[in-house]
C-alpha cells in the first residue's frame, strides 16, 4: 500500500518532496532486511567449507581492480547453496532510487513496480546464468552505508550498486573484475560560481555519503592540501541520493560523487549540473562475501560474456543519454585477474 501511494505521488524526479520520500523508503527497506537470508552454511551464502582469503591482502594491493580470481563455470559450495534454496532466487542488494542505475520509474506505467536501470540489467544477466531465469531475483534496497554490512551478514548474496573496488574494501568483501569505469566529480547548482574540484569550493558546504569513496577522498585531500582548506566537508549522509535532496533544499552547496551518478542526478533536476571533469579514476565491481570464490569466479565468467553481448546495449539505453558522446565510461573496462 505504501509503495502504491509512493508511486502515485511521484510525478518526476526533480521534486524535493518526492526525492526525500524515496530516500526514506529505501532506508526503511534496508533496515527491514529479514534474517531468513542470513548465511548458515546450508541455504545461504558464506557456508562452511569455502575457500578463505580469495582476495589479495591489503599490503599487496596497488591495483585493486586487478585482484579478482580468473573466471570459471564450476559450481561450488556457495552456488550450490543458492540453487538448493526453497525459494530458488538470487538475493541481491541494489539501489532503488538512482536514476538510470536502479530505480522505479513513476512515469513508465509499463514498468509497474519493477526496478530498472544499468545495474539491474546486470543482475538479470547474472540470475539467468546461475539459475536459468533472469527474473529469479529477490532485490533488497541497501543504502550506501549498508552495502558491506549486508554482504558480511549474509543478508544478500551480492551487491550490484555502483560500488567502487578499493583496497580498503577488499579487506572486508570480495569483488568481481570491474564492469564500469568512472571517477569523482562535483555536482552543484547551475547558477553557482563553482567550476569544479578547485578553489571555487572555498567556504562551500560539500555533501557526500557515509563510507563512500567520495567522502574518503575529501578527507584525504583536506589533509594533503589538494582540497581548499576553507571548504566545509559536511557530515556524511547514509545514502548518496540524500545529497541531491540537501542540494535542492539549500542545505549543501555542492555534492561530490561518482561522475556517472552525478550525470544521472543532473538529468533528474535541470537546476543542477556537473562542474569540471572527473578528478579520480575508479571502477565498479560486483561485491560478494569473502570466501565465496566459486561465486566470484562465476560472476567474472558472466561478465566476460556480458561485456561482449549486453553491456553496450544497456549502456546505450540507460547512460549514454546523460553522459553524452566520448565519455570515458562509454566502453566496458578490460578485465585483468590476479
Amino acid at each position: 500500500m505504501i509503495a502504491r501511494r509512493l508511486r502515485a505521488s511521484l510525478r518526476g524526479w526533480g521534486g524535493v518532496g518526492a526525492m526525500a520520500v524515496a530516500c526514506a523508503t529505501a532506508l526503511v527497506l534496508a533496515l527491514l532486511l529479514p534474517d531468513s537470508a542470513r548465511g548458515d552454511g546450508g541455504t545461504g551464502v558464506g557456508g562452511q567449507g569455502l575457500v578463505r582469503g580469495t582476495q589479495a591482502r591489503a599490503t599487496r594491493c596497488t591495483d585493486p581492480q586487478n585482484l579478482s580470481p580468473a573466471p570459471s563455470d564450476a559450481d561450488g559450495t556457495t552456488i550450490e547453496a543458492i540453487k538448493n534454496r526453497k525459494d530458488r532466487r538470487l538475493i541481491v542488494g541494489v539501489d532503488q532510487n538512482s536514476y538510470h542505475w536502479g530505480y522505479r520509474d513513476p512515469n513508465n506505467p509499463e514498468a509497474g513496480s519493477d526496478l530498472e536501470g544499468f545495474d539491474i540489467d546486470l543482475v538479470h544477466a547474472i540470475a539467468k546464468d546461475i539459475l536459468g531465469d533472469e527474473n529469479a531475483v529477490q532485490f533488497r534496497a541497501v543504502p550506501t552505508s549498508q552495502r558491506i554490512p549486508a554482504i558480511q551478514s549474509g543478508k544478500v548474496d551480492m551487491v550490484v550498486r555502483t560500488m567502487t573496488i578499493t583496497c580498503d574494501r577488499l579487506k572486508q568483501v570480495a569483488f568481481s573484475a570491474p564492469y564500469f569505469k568512472t571517477g569523482q566529480q562535483v555536482l552543484a547548482p547551475a547558477k553557482s560560481g563553482i567550476t569544479g574540484y578547485d578553489k571555487t569550493l572555498a567556504k562551500k558546504r560539500i555533501c557526500s555519503a557515509k563510507t563512500s569513496t567520495a567522502y574518503d577522498r575529501l578527507t584525504a585531500d583536506r589533509k594533503t592540501g589538494r582540497l581548499v582548506s576553507s571548504a566545509d566537508i559536511a557530515p556524511p549522509v547514509p545514502n548518496q541520493l540524500d545529497c541531491l535532496v540537501r542540494l535542492q533544499l539549500g542545505e549543501a552547496d555542492a555534492v561530490v560523487t561518482d561522475g556517472a551518478l552525478a550525470a544521472s542526478q543532473a538529468a533528474q533536476d535541470p537546476t543542477v549540473e556537473l562542474k569540471g571533469h572527473t578528478f579520480t579514476t575508479e571502477y565498479y565491481g560486483v561485491a560478494m562475501k569473502q570466501g565465496s570464490e566459486d561465486l566470484v569466479r562465476r560472476v567474472n565468467r558472466i561478465l566476460a560474456d556480458y561485456r561482449k553481448d549486453g553491456w553496450q546495449q544497456s549502456y546505450d539505453k540507460w547512460l549514454a543519454p546523460t553522459l553524452g558522446a566520448n565519455d570515458p565510461s562509454e566502453n566496458p573496462p578490460v578485465a585483468q585477474y590476479k
